[in-house]
């Protein structure tokens, strides 16, 4: 992906080189916790990629807080990350004039390492990328991509992290839009596998925004970058997961759509650039 020399986000916020140490304790009470772990990895690794979580109130954390000098390579990182966010910022805009959608709130990302707190609660490194809508923040621990290559067999490259984090803006998308709070609605209202269902169909369609994304970005594009989406994608799908966690695979309990489906609805979105062709919920619930 062409990226060195252009526009960056003035959303990102840096907080790596801000790490924990000691324990992390809890305080002040939880009202209310409604949580939908979206299963990435499972199993043995416990991973999640995007959870949704509806209401954490009236928590606290205390903690000491040790500082260090980032790398030159982990700034480097901060800089690519900076640029796709504004990529994302540019096209959505823009899509959001072409189709009368209202002013498009641009999320805020922030770039942690081992723990971070949102509105959603707190977070560790294990969570992986996710949005949380109590704050319209994405929130990325870059070492993920490491162990998405070395662990879970994705080619790696810059463009399987842009497609991750065009994915999370996907959900940030679906909040705007309302999306994600029919879903829930909708979950409350069914069984555990109508809920994953609708799960996979909410995970799909921000599959399928992230294709749009890349649809639109196309000019900073280069040789490689949509194979290295479709290799990330392939194996952050359900039935991927499973097998290789499990060694069996139980379609009941997927949370985000088989490596088949993650990969062409994101090749759908590149192949159409309209969002109108995003309606995960007809194709996979009808």
């Amino acid at each position: 992906m062409k990226w060195k020399g252009r526009r960056q986000s003035g959303n990102l916020e840096d907080q790596r080189g801000m790490g924990t140490k000691g324990k992390v304790a809890a305080g002040g009470g939880v009202i209310a916790v409604v949580v939908i772990l979206l299963q990435l990895f499972g199993g043995e690794t416990g991973q999640q990629i995007a959870p949704i979580i509806e209401q954490v109130a009236n928590s606290q954390t205390t903690q000491q807080v040790e500082q260090r000098d980032l790398t030159s390579e982990e700034l480097e990182m901060g800089d690519f990350m900076a640029t796709v966010l504004a990529d994302t910022e540019d096209v959505w805009n823009q899509i959001f004039r072409d189709y009368n959608l209202g002013d498009y709130k641009e999320p805020k990302m922030v770039l942690f390492t081992d723990a971070v707190s949102t509105a959603c609660g707190s977070a560790t490194s294990a969570s992986g990328p996710f949005y949380c809508p109590g704050d319209q923040k994405l929130y990325m621990d870059l070492t993920f991509f490491d162990e998405l290559k070395t662990r879970f067999g994705a080619k790696g490259g810059d463009f399987a992290i842009a497609y991750v984090t065009a994915h999370e803006v996907g959900h940030h998308i679906q909040t705007l839009l309302g999306t994600s709070n029919k879903v829930r609605q909708l979950q409350s209202q069914t069984n555990q596998t109508g809920a994953n269902k609708l799960s996979v169909a909410q995970e799909l369609q921000a599959d399928f925004y992230a294709g749009v994304w890349a649809h639109h970005n196309k000019k900073y594009l280069q040789a490689g970058d949509i194979e290295e989406a479709m290799s990330a994608a392939n194996a952050v799908g359900d039935d991927a997961i499973q097998k290789r966690s499990r060694g069996s695979v139980n379609s009941d309990s997927f949370t985000h759509g088989t490596s088949q489906q993650r990969m062409e609805w994101f090749m759908k979105g590149y192949n159409t650039g309209d969002i109108r062709n995003g309606d995960t919920f007809s194709a996979l619930l009808d």
